[in-house]
């Protein structure tokens, strides 16, 4: 059976301190990981940070992931590296010093998650005026990001939510690139397609034919997806790499539906399909 390849989401957040050092390069010792996933946005100086959520404090199965409070594009870089994550004794690490930390034997999916801002249009295909408009709000991190990886061999593959950070990356560099896909499939196809991007990344309650299409998730639909992404993907050349699985059953399921690619919470969740692959993540 195809195996899809593994990206660490988060550097595993099932088992490690999600998007810190530590996690990253516990994540890429793992020898069925090709890629790792993390999530960046600006300290209030604008250095890229490597964490998820807008605010600091968010909880994660009741545990706070920080002990502080506000926006992290609000807050002091020096603050950000002073804090806990999930209690353990791993900070808030910058975009440059988690990718000094990893090998470059690993791929690397930056999510380009926000550019210090509150208004994110998610998920949307923009018509032309806001394109132009989302371009220029997500320009200046952009463009701190990409000097960040710019010592970083391996490969690199960026993604995000907001077709204002793909517009901007697209105008800065010739990297991979991908729109993750939150509730409108075709929004997520018409992105790939307006910016020829190598990958799209649907959720997997979005892929057409397999039991996952049918269960909650985030609150996403539950109806079979009206368009099989995994099929148009593949006639455009693009990879389709899936969000984000925590079973091995999940990943049989996808695997058996052709997708190239896994992010998945633990590790080893590959191990009923087969060995370690390369192949996929960007076409």
């Amino acid at each position: 059976m195809h195996t899809p390849a593994v990206i660490a989401h988060r550097g595993y957040a099932g088992v490690a301190p999600e998007n810190t050092i530590a996690a990253a390069v516990d994540a890429a010792g793992h020898e069925g990981t090709a890629m790792l996933e993390v999530d960046v946005q600006p300290a209030a100086c604008g250095t890229p940070v490597v964490f998820h959520d807008e605010r600091l404090e968010r909880t994660r199965d009741g545990r706070p992931v920080t002990d502080a409070s506000g926006f992290v594009w609000e807050t002091s870089l020096e603050t950000l590296e002073s804090l806990s994550v999930l209690g353990t004794d791993d900070s808030i690490p910058t975009l440059s010093a988690l990718l000094e930390a990893v090998p470059e034997t690993v791929g690397i999916n930056v999510e380009l998650k926000n550019p210090g801002a509150a208004d994110l249009r998610v998920g949307e295909s923009l018509p032309a005026d806001a394109r132009e408009e989302r371009r220029e709000v997500w320009h200046p991190f952009v463009e701190r990001v990409l000097e960040d990886c710019e010592d970083f061999d391996g490969e690199l593959l960026f993604s995000s939510f907001c077709e204002g950070a793909l517009a901007a990356l697209r105008d800065t560099a010739d990297y991979a690139a991908a729109p993750l896909v939150w509730d409108d499939l075709e929004a997520g196809v018409e992105i790939a397609r307006r910016y020829d991007c190598e990958a799209i990344h649907p959720p997997r309650n979005a892929i057409a034919g397999t039991a996952l299409a049918s269960e909650p998730y985030y609150g996403l639909p539950t109806s079979e997806p009206e368009i099989d992404i995994v099929e148009v993907a593949h006639e455009e050349d693009r990879a389709v790499n899936v969000w984000t699985v925590d079973s091995w059953l999940q990943f049989d399921d996808l695997a058996a539906a052709g997708i190239d690619g896994v992010a998945a919470d633990y590790p080893g969740l590959e191990a009923g399909t087969g060995a370690r692959t390369d192949a996929g993540l960007a076409r």
